[in-house]
């Protein structure tokens, strides 16, 4: 386990292997779970600098606001992200971590279908 995952909240814990398990095993290959998080991560990076994501920097709760999302640049955003760090993820790989995080979201309530 990361020193990143290590600092993540239960519930983190949960969406992640959430998230993990919806990946096909064969896309899983070269990737493993501090990738996931590390896309959530910058996912919440593209949503704070759209003014769509607002951190308290004291409690490190964070609250999302309601707004439209470009999901072509926020996929460039984190592809941006992914190649910055020198992590090797497909782009296949990163729009599987997009897309498991949506259907966490739709489960637990958090987005609505459109």
């Amino acid at each position: 386990m990361t020193a990143e995952e290590q600092l993540m909240s239960a519930e983190e814990r949960e969406q992640v292997e959430y998230m993990w398990n919806l990946i096909p095993e064969e896309d899983r290959q070269g990737m493993d779970q501090s990738d996931v998080l590390f896309v959530l991560d910058a996912m919440d990076d593209y949503l704070e600098e759209q003014g769509l994501l607002e951190m308290d920097e004291r409690t490190g709760e964070a609250t999302y606001l309601d707004g439209d999302i470009d999901e072509t640049e926020e996929l460039d955003y984190v592809r941006a992200a992914v190649k910055a760090d020198k992590r090797h993820l497909t782009d296949v790989q990163i729009q599987l971590i997009i897309d498991a995080e949506m259907q966490y979201g739709l489960e637990q309530g958090y987005y609505e279908e459109e």
